[in-house]
């Protein structure tokens, strides 16, 4: 059963994501994972649905950030531990590396990139708040391969030992709700501000109606012909009615994962 919306925390994707909109937040959050500064950001988009071809498998990134200094990342909220969270790290570094270099660019012109999971569980299982993870030589221990990637699960669980106050007092946010810092007091007023605002409840129920319609196709379909995902037609049913909401074409886009050309069709 999904959550009503005024349950709503930060720990859940769809409030996550409007939190991490405003860009201050999201740099905040950015620089106290990473212990160091990044530069201004220049791109920012929530719900970012990625399609690498008309066969390979869709995915939607929670919160995908360019800074000015071209480097990419890639921020998740995982509240349920589903133990794949390696291999999808895996699949979004491809993809988010087939978004970014364009046909004729050179392999040298790929840009930085991390791939963050703030999880509210301990995926590695050794009790450490921040895990992250580069390619290294396996003969000497000490050769990175130096690709330009980066992977970090974070573990809310592990707060208390977070040796940046600031970071522990918004790991602690993330796992209880208390609030124990000006950033996460701010951060909890901007979920208030959030909650009060119906246009934010109508994107919510709009969500959790395509959603039940492409669980419920999914079932159907995958008991006659074996697919996994919602049907066509349910997306385009409820681009429509989203439409006739007046709900902002973007907004469409991103939840239905539809493109530009097929909504401006309907």
């Amino acid at each position: 059963m999904r959550k009503s919306f005024d349950d709503l925390t930060i720990a859940d994707d769809f409030m996550f994501c409007k939190i991490m909109q405003d860009e201050s937040v999201c740099k905040t959050f950015l620089e106290m994972t990473l212990a160091d500064k990044i530069g201004k950001i220049s791109y920012l988009s929530t719900q970012n649905a990625i399609i690498t071809g008309s066969e390979a498998k869709t995915i939607r990134l929670d919160v995908l950030v360019k800074d000015e200094a071209g480097k990419s990342y890639d921020i998740e909220m995982q509240a349920v531990n589903e133990h794949n969270i390696p291999k999808r790290m895996r699949y979004y570094q491809a993809a988010i590396d087939i978004l970014f270099l364009d046909k004729g660019e050179h392999y040298c012109d790929l840009n930085d990139s991390y791939i963050i999971f703030l999880c509210l569980f301990d995926s590695v299982g050794k009790d450490i708040p921040v895990y992250t993870f580069e390619n290294i030589c396996l003969e000497d221990r000490q050769t990175f391969l130096q690709d330009g990637t980066k992977k970090i699960i974070i573990n809310a669980n592990a707060f208390r030992k977070a040796k940046n106050k600031d970071l522990s007092g918004f790991l602690e946010y993330v796992k209880t709700g208390k609030v124990t810092t000006e950033f996460t007091g701010g951060i909890e007023k901007m979920i208030e501000k959030v909650k009060s605002t119906e246009q934010a409840r109508s994107e919510y129920r709009f969500i959790s109606a395509f959603e039940m319609d492409a669980r419920y196709h999914g079932r159907q379909e995958g008991r006659k012909e074996g697919f996994a995902d919602g049907s066509y037609q349910t997306k385009l049913e409820t681009a429509k009615m989203m439409k006739l909401k007046n709900c902002d074409q973007n907004f469409i886009m991103e939840i239905t994962g539809l493109s530009k050309t097929e909504v401006e069709k309907l």
